[in-house]
């Protein structure tokens, strides 16, 4: 699920990146927590497996 959120965000963010249109810091918001959920979710599954 993590994985799937992550993968949104950074989509938002792109889409975001490329339009003439921005939420001045709220994209960049967006690319940090996707690229947080990521690690969180490569460190929690090195501890379980």
């Amino acid at each position: 699920m993590l994985r799937t959120l992550a993968i949104v965000l950074v989509i938002l963010w792109l889409l975001g990146l490329v339009s003439t249109y921005t939420m001045g810091g709220f994209i960049h918001i967006l690319l940090v927590v996707a690229v947080v959920m990521v690690l969180v979710e490569f460190i929690s599954s090195r501890k379980r497996g």
